[in-house]
């Protein structure tokens, strides 16, 4: 007999817009309306939304709320009224998350959504996400339900949502992608849909990947966002539907903390770091997946530890190559490794600040999973 059950078919990452180090600034909003484009990674029979003021620090007034498929740019097509608790408008806290009524819109796996909220009040810094790889289009008052938001401002961020759950009626199977850019997809074609967890989703045959990286984050430390430590139960372990966790994180704990005075982390923080992820995972019923920690020696950005922190990154490579606490290790280093100079991203594969990977690079990336090591 067959049941139906909520699973995730769409997540994104937000962080605290009030963090010290940022790779980009949030805004507040005051009786405006953001309509996000939301790419669908599975799909199911309904939806329901998930929103967020995680990180605000007042309340958050939504007056008004809508989701339709998208026709092209800002336009929609047939859209549906979002309620909570029966409710058109609602407030949460700050700090608090909100999950919708369910809709009844059916959705098909790689489509568009279009999110419409109508910030009624004045927010403060917005919780958001600040390296979706898509644009929202945010205009003054409530247009929530317009067909199409002309002259309307594109940017490339993503405010108050972190997920769309799917209505599905089989044992569909959901990994989630945990990481940071190179999850994210900075680097890659913006609103092209070419991110590495992308590019993965279009070599599974059944299940999906859902994208919760965070450009930026650091496994052991804070900022940018919650540390992947800290952030596991709520955006690994307790994703609807999850049965595999694939991770990939590394870089930021190397180099990005200098920006903000930090110490790199050491070869034994970062293995003790990723065994707590695996032990966490596997004690919960689920699968693990790692990566190697990918070549960033022909960084651009000023300040950074580029040479210096290479032997710990060897170190901890060697490491992941050789344990068994993992369900599988992908390894991406080797795949995008500029081969006469392995501390590099190969030229072909260099989104431009030899630091993130390109369209071909994200491609690459997502060759490395082992397919059949996934939904086993």
């Amino acid at each position: 007999m067959q049941r139906n059950r909520w699973i995730a078919g769409f997540r994104t990452g937000v962080i605290d817009p009030n963090e010290q180090i940022k790779l980009a600034e949030s805004r507040e909003f005051g009786d405006e309306t953001v309509r996000h484009v939301v790419h669908m990674t599975g799909g199911g029979d309904a939806v329901r939304v998930r929103l967020t003021n995680r990180y605000g620090l007042a309340p958050l007034r939504i007056g008004a709320a809508r989701i339709a498929q998208r026709k092209t740019g800002s336009a929609i097509i047939a859209d549906r009224e979002i309620t909570f608790g029966g409710a058109a408008e609602v407030t949460i806290d700050a700090g608090a998350e909100l999950v919708s009524d369910p809709i009844d819109l059916p959705v098909a796996a790689g489509e568009d959504l279009l999110l419409s909220l109508n910030v009624a009040t004045s927010t403060g810094l917005a919780t958001y996400s600040h390296q979706p790889g898509e644009i929202a289009y945010i205009v003054s008052g409530d247009h929530t339900s317009d067909v199409e938001l002309s002259g309307a401002q594109e940017v490339p961020f993503r405010f108050f949502v972190t997920g769309i759950d799917v209505l599905v009626t089989d044992q569909t199977p959901v990994a989630v992608a945990f990481g940071d850019s190179w999850f994210e997809g900075v680097g890659t074609t913006l609103s092209a849909n070419r991110r590495s967890v992308d590019v993965l989703n279009a070599r599974l045959t059944h299940g999906w990947v859902v994208n919760n990286g965070i450009a930026g984050n650091r496994l052991t430390a804070e900022e940018i966002g919650e540390s992947g430590l800290r952030r596991f139960d709520s955006d690994a372990l307790q994703v609807p539907g999850v049965t595999d966790i694939l991770i990939n994180f590394g870089i930021n704990d190397l180099i990005l903390g200098a920006m903000g005075g930090q110490p790199s982390a050491t070869t034994e923080e970062l293995i003790a770091g990723f065994i707590d992820l695996a032990d966490r995972a596997h004690a919960a019923g689920l699968r693990i997946h790692a990566a190697t920690i990918g070549p960033y020696a022909g960084c651009v950005y000023p300040g950074m530890p580029l040479l210096e922190t290479q032997p710990t990154r060897r170190a901890v490579n060697e490491w992941l190559r050789t344990t068994d606490v993992f369900d599988s290790i992908f390894d991406v280093d080797r795949a995008v490794a500029d081969p006469q100079r392995p501390d590099y991203i190969r030229p072909e594969f260099d989104s431009g600040d030899g630091m993130h990977l390109n369209d071909a690079g994200a491609a690459a990336m997502a060759a490395t999973v082992d397919l059949t090591a996934l939904f086993h």
